[in-house]
């Protein structure tokens, strides 16, 4: 029997229905939700459910479309299941140990979850990822001090340049970075809209062999093509929870 525990099938077939169970009892509060707002103020119920953090991701620049964001977000937040952020004992541990590519990370879902939330599971307009290996070619600047980097240049020859995915004033707003505990580690891909040039340096540099990285996943936002508002909601999936290890500096 204790081989059959073993088995990777069988563990994996038991994450999944963790995470299912998980999912559902989220459907369920969303449901609660709903019915709530019918006897309150909508306006005054979301503003109460929403968290301060997610808050301050609203778009203010006018011609926006507030309404639409609110429901990617939305959805976006009923999806999040603690189940993909480990602390303490399990912390480098179970399926979302290690972020590979966004199709590979979201395979563990199944298709109901992709068609009740097509929105997490599809990079919005103007989005983008690519798997590189260093040097990448790519001469990053800070938008503002201390407020994300842009593509400045590609390197001429460079592997960027040769990729030809990559272009300059692309935003970055994710990447992959190492997080080690002890003897434990992780790699998850981070939201960089708000890292510094130093802090996007060091999360590239952390994708080291020696933690099994063979490349770098890096997330571009396309200004000309995107939707702020809709690239930060879809971000959001990504943020690791307050009290997860990932909040901590090392």
């Amino acid at each position: 029997s204790s081989s059959v525990r073993r088995c990777p099938a069988v563990l994996a077939a038991k994450r999944r229905n963790r995470l299912s169970r998980q999912i559902h009892i989220l459907r369920l509060k969303e449901k609660l939700r709903k019915m709530m707002l019918n006897w309150s103020s909508a306006l005054t119920m979301l503003l109460m459910w929403m968290p301060s953090s997610v808050l301050a991701f609203a778009p203010t620049t006018s011609g926006t479309r507030p309404t639409a964001f609110s429901r990617n977000l939305v959805k976006v937040q009923s999806f999040s299941v603690s189940g993909m952020w480990t602390q303490g004992l399990n912390f480098g541990k179970g399926t979302f140990k290690f972020y590979e590519n966004f199709d590979t990370w979201m395979s563990v879902f199944p298709a109901e979850d992709r068609e009740a939330y097509p929105d997490v599971f599809s990079f919005p307009p103007g989005v983008f990822e690519v798997q590189m290996k260093k040097p990448l070619g790519i001469v990053f600047e800070e938008i503002e001090a201390g407020k994300g980097v842009y593509v400045k240049e590609l390197v001429e020859g460079g592997l960027a340049d040769r990729m030809g995915k990559v272009q300059p004033g692309d935003v970055l707003i994710g990447v992959t970075a190492i997080k080690v505990i002890g003897a434990k580690w992780e790699r998850r891909l981070i939201p960089a809209r708000r890292f510094d040039f130093d802090t996007t340096v060091g999360a590239i540099q952390s994708n080291d062999p020696k933690w099994g990285c063979s490349d770098v996943v890096l997330m571009f936002e396309r200004p000309t093509e995107s939707d702020t508002a809709r690239t930060n909601a879809f971000l959001q999936f990504f943020e690791p929870p307050s009290d997860s290890p990932w909040r901590q500096r090392q």
